[in-house]
């Protein structure tokens, strides 16, 4: 288990590279299209804007992140939140750049130093599972990153991977159930053995050594799978045993319906 200091210090790291990223970019660049069909570099941001606040919402008041989520789903089916998502997106997109990024810097500060401030065993309430303040950190440390790459994509820039994957890589291994759950399936009642190489050539490990449904391959292949940022036909990763290849087949890192996901380059 990580301790909540180093998140969260984790993710205002993962926060400040992409901040890097946008800082400076006239208004043309942030019309950028990204690798999300329909979606800008400013609507990356909009969305990590957004989604940090509802966090913020989640931690402060629990109550009132019922209530919106209660209007939300009288608004659109379950199964359509995503649209609903994608509309705010484009609605903070139209703000002007730098009001834009000022308004996502103060919110990712404010959910940090939130996150700190929380009782140990204070659970938030979320589009998933409810969660802690490290998973909450986790979750939103793999959504900063994921959006992060397809605005590194827009602007042809190459992210060089870091530690911190390790963090997207946990949330998704912890999260296997979901993908199947989410999609109306039974998950696999056995353990998984998850490996994966590190950015510097180490090994990290999840699950039982004697477990026969195995997941191999590089930690940075895994994440952006997990993430639905590449087909799986472009990784390198191994699946041994039928319950592991299928899960690679659906695997998501996030909350709320499955995705679309990338098509094979």
């Amino acid at each position: 288990m990580v301790e909540l200091n180093a998140l969260v210090a984790d993710l205002r790291d993962e926060g400040a590279e992409i901040d890097g990223l946008v800082r400076g970019l006239d208004r043309e660049a942030w019309a950028t299209p990204t690798p999300a069909a329909g979606w800008t570099v400013a609507y990356q941001i909009a969305h990590l804007a957004w989604t940090d606040q509802r966090a913020l919402l989640a931690a402060r008041d629990p109550a009132g992140f019922h209530a919106e989520v209660a209007h939300y789903a009288s608004i659109v089916p379950v199964d359509r939140l995503d649209e609903l998502v994608d509309q705010f997106a484009a609605d903070g997109a139209k703000a002007p750049p730098e009001e834009l990024l000022a308004d996502w810097r103060q919110g990712r500060a404010d959910l940090a130093e939130t996150l700190l401030e929380l009782p140990a065993a204070t659970k938030l309430p979320w589009y998933g599972p409810p969660m802690s303040a490290p998973s909450m950190a986790t979750a939103r440390l793999m959504e900063t990153w994921a959006h992060g790459n397809d605005i590194a994509d827009a602007l042809g820039v190459r992210r060089e991977p870091t530690g911190r994957i390790r963090h997207v890589a946990h949330i998704a291994v912890r999260t296997r159930d979901w993908a199947y759950i989410v999609r109306g399936l039974a998950p696999p009642a056995e353990p998984f053995r998850v490996e994966l190489t590190a950015p510097d050539g180490a090994v990290w490990i999840w699950g039982p050594e004697d477990a026969t449904q195995r997941v191999t391959g590089p930690a940075l292949d895994f994440c952006l799978l997990c993430t639905q940022r590449v087909h799986r036909a472009d990784t390198e990763m191994v699946a041994i045993g039928a319950d592991a290849d299928g899960w690679l087949d659906i695997a998501q890192a996030f909350a709320g319906p499955p995705g679309k996901g990338r098509a094979a380059r």
